[in-house]
């Protein structure tokens, strides 16, 4: 990968549906960039398309003939939408970690903490189990989980909402990815576990050097955390820009509306 050339590439993506045999387009020719640990901000209402977004950059969608996709998704210069499945897995966790929706149905109930991260860096490196789990302890202490060693034995049920979280974000870091994707990770939090996950978001990509795509419907969220900001609305990019320009100079009507109900005041005109 050349100097200046993006981390992450996405253009002219397109994903469309089968229903009832007709192609029914849910994204429509998406483009945007992510450079080396910088976070791009995803906001968008409920069925805007963030999570779809997020879904096909790992292939995660079902593959035709239910979900067709177009356009290039380019990692590191190589077009991830060329690869097979068996390509893809090298990819998923170990190069792009990712930070499903709501910790309680991502987490396997019937499995401890410490098996589930055990697992994913087993599958992806060549160590012994008590090595993994060496490393599980570690990174449960680097996300804040007090005594690490205890939970490490914990399931699901048994933590806290943002303990689920911060297990979650261990997760995800256990193969050291180069790009981190957190989908809605702090809607069903509390205002404090809330900022506490921002600022733990914030720490570790300075720390690992990472890069971040952070979806959320939440304006003030991305304010908190975003350096580029993709406003989507109904499958298709609205608006594209620094985050500075978004919430100082929104250019879209409706990113003007949404700044309006976040803050309710006109940020754009005449108050």
């Amino acid at each position: 990968m050349l100097a200046n050339q993006p981390l992450l590439e996405v253009r002219n993506l397109g994903v469309s549906l089968t229903v009832n045999g007709q192609e029914v387009p849910i994204l429509n020719n998406l483009s945007f960039t992510l450079g080396v640990q910088q976070t791009l901000g995803i906001v968008g209402e409920s069925g805007s398309g963030k999570t779809v977004t997020a879904l096909s950059i790992l292939k995660l969608l079902s593959t035709p003939p239910l979900c067709k996709m177009s356009g290039e998704i380019r990692f590191q210069g190589r077009n991830l939408l060329s690869l097979v499945d068996r390509e893809m897995q090298t990819i998923r966790g170990k190069e792009i970690g990712f930070i499903f929706q709501e910790p309680m149905t991502a987490l396997n109930p019937v499995f401890t903490i410490g098996d589930q991260i055990v697992e994913i860096i087993m599958t992806h490196s060549k160590v012994r189990k008590r090595k993994a789990w060496e490393t599980g302890i570690s990174l449960l202490k680097q996300v804040g989980i007090p005594t690490p060693e205890l939970h490490m034995n914990s399931y699901s049920h048994e933590l806290s909402g943002g303990m689920r979280q911060r297990a979650m974000i261990a997760m995800a870091l256990s193969c050291g990815p180069r790009i981190l994707i957190a989908d809605e990770p702090t809607t069903a939090l509390d205002v404090t576990v809330q900022a506490q996950i921002l600022e733990l978001f914030k720490a570790l990509k300075q720390e690992r050097h990472m890069s971040i795509i952070f979806i959320t419907h939440d304006l003030r969220v991305i304010a908190e955390i975003a350096d580029q900001v993709l406003v989507m609305h109904h499958g298709s990019m609205v608006e594209y820009d620094r985050v500075e320009s978004i919430f100082h100079t929104p250019a879209h009507p409706y990113t003007q509306e949404q700044l309006r109900l976040v803050t309710g005041r006109n940020l754009y005109g005449s108050a």
